[in-house]
């Protein structure tokens, strides 16, 4: 068995509109959010054997945040451009390049292709990953290159906004 972690970049900033799109860094809320879904992923167990990151610094930042609150190592960071705003056939071919020996994997990327490969993967509507949103599948497969032959089956699905309470943050 083999499980995909997607996970959305944390909320990025708008503050300099000059900057190019690869370039923008996390905002403050994408600053709280990261950690705080990384801790998540700790509680629960989740330390996934590898972590790919779009090279977008949003993506990459949010990746390196959430590895060290799970005791990833941020140097074993894989960055892949074809994780930004590639579609999700560039994604498909990423997993399905993943190598055997991992069995875990961790994916930071971008809407709509993450939105999209979720739904495509499996039967659960999402409607819409938010951002430093996760949502995780399992594929019944011994290989990652038998990922869009086999369905994937919804393992979870989890974002900063579901643990708000009474405006004042998370739990």
């Amino acid at each position: 068995m083999k499980r995909l972690y997607l996970v959305r970049h944390a909320k990025s900033s708008w503050n300099h509109p000059e900057l190019d799109d690869i370039d923008r860094p996390l905002n403050k809320r994408g600053k709280r959010d990261a950690p705080f879904m990384g801790q998540r992923l700790k509680k629960h167990g989740v330390c996934p054997d590898l972590i790919i990151s779009s090279p977008a610094k949003r993506a990459l930042k949010t990746a390196k945040i959430i590895a060290e609150a799970m005791g990833y190592p941020k140097k074993r960071i894989s960055v892949h451009k074809t994780l930004y705003l590639q579609g999700t056939q560039a994604i498909l071919n990423v997993i399905q390049h993943i190598d055997d020996t991992h069995e875990s994997a961790m994916l930071f990327g971008h809407n709509p292709d993450f939105t999209e490969l979720a739904e495509q993967l499996t039967d659960y509507q999402v409607d819409n990953i938010p951002t430093c949103g996760i949502f995780c599948v399992d594929f019944n497969a011994d290989s990652w290159q038998e990922v869009d032959e086999a369905k994937a089956v919804f393992a979870f699905f989890d974002y900063p906004k579901k643990h708000q309470r009474h405006g004042d943050g998370q739990e």
